[in-house]
């Protein structure tokens, strides 16, 4: 089954923090749904025609809707717009964040942490299956690999130890051999993200 693409690249924050615009009903055949861009969610993003791409995790969602607040005057019932504007529709558009973990090139090379190329303007992003989700993770040792998850922890907002558990949960499936590891990470985060700002002790 062909993956549904969920938007393209509108805007990037830094080098490794991307915007992604989720196509909405007027502008695709078969539309994402929310689940499909959900917190957690790892996606590909292509670079150019070279094979390479860019793997990110959704972590963060923005609705926009500029008729918020509005309360004057229309020349036209919400129905019609659809008919007559139809670009005002337009303008009501959800966004996510994608923090980048890695890059897998042509011959299916991983490199997990900062990449070394950036996405452009436009570029297409589409989850990224189960089979390459394994493999972005399985190193030639064989086990699981998180070697990104320091520079996640590194970075200031409010649900990176929360990301980083969604991510352990998605490993879980995956790597059932690696269950006990995986758990003893997901301590850590969850005693980090519930815990630790009360002040517990432990």
């Amino acid at each position: 089954m062909e993956s549904v693409t969920l938007g393209k690249v509108i805007k990037s924050n830094s080098h490794t923090d991307y915007i992604c615009q989720i196509y909405g009903p007027a502008e695709v055949q078969t539309p994402p749904s929310p689940a499909d861009y959900a917190f957690g969610t790892f996606v590909r993003i292509p670079l150019s025609n070279s094979g390479d791409y860019i793997v990110g995790v959704i972590y963060d969602t923005v609705l926009l809707n500029p008729d918020f607040g509005n309360l004057g005057p229309r020349l036209s019932p919400q129905p019609d717009l659809a008919v007559f504007s139809p670009d005002y529709l337009a303008e009501k558009v959800t966004l996510v964040g994608i923090t980048t973990v890695g890059l897998v090139d042509a011959e299916n090379t991983v490199y997990q942490g900062v990449p070394s190329r950036a996405a452009q303007i436009d570029a297409l992003v589409t989850p990224l299956e189960d089979a390459a989700l394994r493999a972005f993770h399985t190193p030639a040792s064989g086990g699981v690999r998180i070697s990104y998850a320091p520079m996640l922890l590194t970075q200031a907002g409010a649900l990176t130890h929360h990301l980083l558990m969604s991510i352990i949960d998605q490993l879980h499936g995956l790597f059932p051999d690696d269950t006990a590891r995986l758990n003893v990470l997901r301590n850590e985060l969850s005693w980090r993200a519930y815990v630790s700002p009360l002040g517990g002790v432990r």
